[in-house]
C-alpha cells in the first residue's frame, strides 16, 4: 500500500501505486453524501465518466481520492450522473495515450454508449501530447461526447472551448518535453559515473548502499553461479540450448516462470556481465546491450565482473556457433494458427519445430509442456489444410458483420417534440380548453393528436439510445478468408477464441502417431465475429 510520508521527496523517492488507494473514513463519508445527492438527479440527466490518472505519487501530485471527489462534486454541480470511474494509476500520459490505458481505453473502445461526457481533474491528468489531444477531440466530435476539466476552461460544445483546449494542450506538451529533456540529461550524466545513479542493473547484479550513502552495484552470488553453469553448458561437446538453460533456471527457482528463450540469450550476450556500464542498442528490431565508453574512450566499470573478458568472449563464440545451426526464420512465423492449435493433453500451444537428419529437414507440430514435446504431429501443412476445411464448413457462410455506432440524440429530440405536442393538444381538448369551443376545432385537434400519437408509437425505444449496431458488409467469412488467406483466418479464429485440439495417439509398429483434431467453437461465436473498427488505428 502506497502511503504519503512527511517531508519532501527527491526523484529517487517517488512512490508508485501498486494497489488501490486506501480511502479514509472521512473520504468515504463524503463519497456517500455525493452519491445520495446524485441519486436525486432526473433519469434523463447526462452521464459522466470520470477519468483519473497518476504516474507516481509526490508531494506535488494530487491523489486519486481527491481527484475523484473533486470530479464528483463537479458532476453534481453540472447536473451529471456519474456512471463510472476510469482509474489508471502508474501510467504516464506522455507514453500511454487515453485509448491505450487499461480502464479508460476499455470505456473508449467498447463502452462509448454508456456515457456522454468525460470529466478529468486537469488536462495534464488526461493527456500530455497535442497529437493525443487532437485525436481525442476528433473522437468526441464523432461520437457526440464532451470533454470537461475541473481546473481548465474546456468544453467542446463551444467554439471558445475548442480553441482553449488546443492552447492548453500545447502548453502541456511543452512541459512534458521539458520533463523528457531533464530525464535525458540525468541518464547522460549517469552513464559517465562509476557509482550507480539511476536505472535497472544488468542481470546478475543488484544495488547496495555503502556507509557513505553511495549506491553501488554488487554481484548476486546465486545468479553468478547460475550464469557460469550456463556458460559451461554452452561449451560442452553437445551444448545445451538456451531453451534448456531457461528451463533449468526456472525449475531451480532462480528465475520466474515467464523466462523465455530470447530473454535468456539476451542476458547471456549482455557485456554488462563483465562489470561495464551498458546501454540498450536496437539493431533491426533485435534488442542488445552495448558498452558505454567514458571520456577517455575506455569502458566504464561499475561493478566487479561476473565473467572475465576471455570467459565472455568464449561464451559468445559458443552462442554464435549454435545460432548458425538454427533454421532460418520463416517471414510469417514458423507456426500458422498459433494460439488456435493446442495440445489435447496439456492445453499448451502447438508450435512447429524443425529437425535435420542425414541432410534432410523435418517439421513437426509439438506442444510445450508434455514430456519430450509429446508425440510429434508430422506434416503441419496437412493439419493446417484440415483445419481450414473444418472451419469453412462451420463458419464459412457466416455474414461478415461490422460494428457501427448510432447516436440517439436525434430520436430523443423527435420523441420529446412529439410528447410535448401531444401534451399540448390533450390540454386544449380538456373541458374549457382552446379546442373545445367548436365541433370543427375539436375534430381537427383530435385528428392531429391521433397522428402525433401514431408517430410517437412508431419510434423504436432503442433508437433513442446511443448504441452499437451490427451491419452486414456484404461478404461472407469464406470470401474474407479467401482474400486474406490463412493469416486472416488465423487472426479471426484467435480473436474470437476458436480452438482446435490435437490428439496424438501412438500406433504400434508405426512411426507416425494417429492424429485426431477437434474444433471447439464458443457458443457466442457470432457476437465475437463482429468486426470492431479501431478508431485510433491512425493515431499510432
Amino acid at each position: 500500500m502506497a502511503t504519503r510520508s512527511s517531508g519532501k521527496r527527491t526523484p529517487t523517492h517517488l512512490q508508485a501505486y501498486d494497489v488501490e488507494i486506501e480511502w479514509t473514513a472521512a473520504d468515504l463519508a463524503v463519497l456517500e453524501d455525493l452519491k445520495r445527492a446524485e441519486a436525486l438527479l432526473p433519469d434523463e440527466a447526462p452521464r459522466a465518466l470520470l477519468s483519473i490518472r497518476l504516474s507516481v505519487l509526490t508531494d506535488e501530485t494530487t491523489s486519486p481520492v481527491r481527484q475523484e471527489l473533486d470530479l464528483r462534486r463537479l458532476a453534481l454541480e453540472r447536473g451529471r450522473r456519474v456512471v463510472g470511474v476510469a482509474s489508471d494509476l502508474n501510467v504516464s500520459a506522455t507514453k500511454v495515450p487515453p485509448w491505450k490505458r487499461k480502464e479508460l481505453g476499455d470505456w473508449l473502445n467498447n463502452r462509448a454508449p454508456e456515457f456522454d461526457e468525460i470529466l478529468f481533474w486537469k488536462l495534464d491528468r488526461f493527456v500530455r501530447r497535442l497529437t493525443d489531444l487532437s485525436t481525442m477531440i476528433d473522437w468526441c466530435l464523432k461520437y457526440g461526447k464532451n470533454l470537461l476539466s475541473k481546473h481548465d476552461s474546456i468544453d467542446l460544445t463551444t467554439t471558445a472551448g475548442k480553441i482553449m483546449v488546443t492552447i492548453i494542450g500545447g502548453i502541456a506538451e511543452i512541459e512534458a518535453s521539458n520533463t523528457s529533456t531533464r530525464v535525458a540529461s540525468l541518464w547522460d550524466y549517469a552513464k559517465t559515473q562509476t557509482d550507480w545513479v539511476v536505472g535497472k542493473p544488468a542481470y546478475g547484479y543488484e544495488t547496495a548502499e555503502k556507509e557513505d550513502g553511495r549506491v553501488v552495484l554488487v554481484v548476486n552470488e546465486e545468479v553468478r553461479r547460475a550464469l557460469h553453469w550456463c556458460r559451461r553448458a554452452a561449451l560442452r561437446t553437445k551444448p545445451a540450448s538456451a531453451r534448456r538453460m531457461a528451463r533449468v533456471l526456472v525449475r531451480a527457482g532462480i528465475c520466474g516462470p515467464g523466462l523465455t528463450t530470447s530473454t535468456m540469450i539476451r542476458r547471456l550476450r549482455n557485456p554488462g556481465l563483465m562489470g561495464y556500464r551498458v546501454e540498450e542498442n536496437k539493431t533491426r528490431g533485435v534488442r542488445r546491450s552495448k558498452i558505454v565508453l567514458g571520456n577517455d574512450g575506455k569502458p566504464i566499470r561499475v561493478a566487479a565482473p561476473i565473467f572475465t573478458e576471455e570467459e565472455f568472449e568464449s561464451l559468445q563464440a559458443a552462442l554464435d556457433r549454435r545460432g548458425k545451426n538454427q533454421p532460418t526464420r520463416a517471414p510469417g512465423g514458423a507456426t500458422k494458427f498459433l494460439g488456435v492449435l493446442i495440445c489435447d493433453d496439456c492445453r499448451s500451444n502447438m508450435t512447429v519445430q524443425k529437425t535435420s537428419h542425414k541432410g534432410r529437414s523435418y517439421e513437426y507440430l509439438r506442444c510445450g509442456k508434455c514430456k519430450g514435446g509429446g508425440h510429434g504431429a508430422p506434416n503441419p501443412e496437412h493439419i493446417y489444410g484440415q483445419l481450414v476445411g473444418d472451419v469453412l464448413k462451420v463458419l464459412g457462410e457466416e455474414p461478415v458483420m461490422t460494428r457501427e455506432y448510432r447516436q440517439g440524440a436525434e430520436a430523443r429530440k423527435e420523441q420529446k417534440r412529439l410528447e410535448e405536442s401531444v401534451s399540448y393538444y390533450m390540454t386544449g381538448l380538456e373541458p374549457g380548453g382552446r379546442f373545445t369551443k367548436t365541433r370543427f376545432t375539436r375534430e381537427q385537434a383530435e385528428k392531429t393528436m391521433d397522428d402525433l400519437i401514431k408517430q410517437l408509437e412508431a419510434i423504436d425505444p432503442e433508437s433513442t439510445q446511443d448504441r452499437w449496431v451490427a451491419v452486414h458488409n456484404g461478404k461472407s467469412f469464406r470470401e474474407r478468408w479467401e482474400e486474406g488467406g490463412m493469416e486472416a483466418m488465423g487472426a479471426d479464429l484467435h480473436r474470437v477464441g476458436v480452438k482446435c485440439t490435437i490428439k496424438r495417439t501412438k500406433v504400434q509398429g508405426v512411426r507416425a502417431p494417429h492424429i485426431r483434431m477437434k474444433l471447439m467453437i464458443p457458443r457466442d461465436v457470432r457476437d465475437r465475429l463482429i468486426l470492431k473498427e479501431d478508431d485510433f488505428a491512425e493515431a499510432f
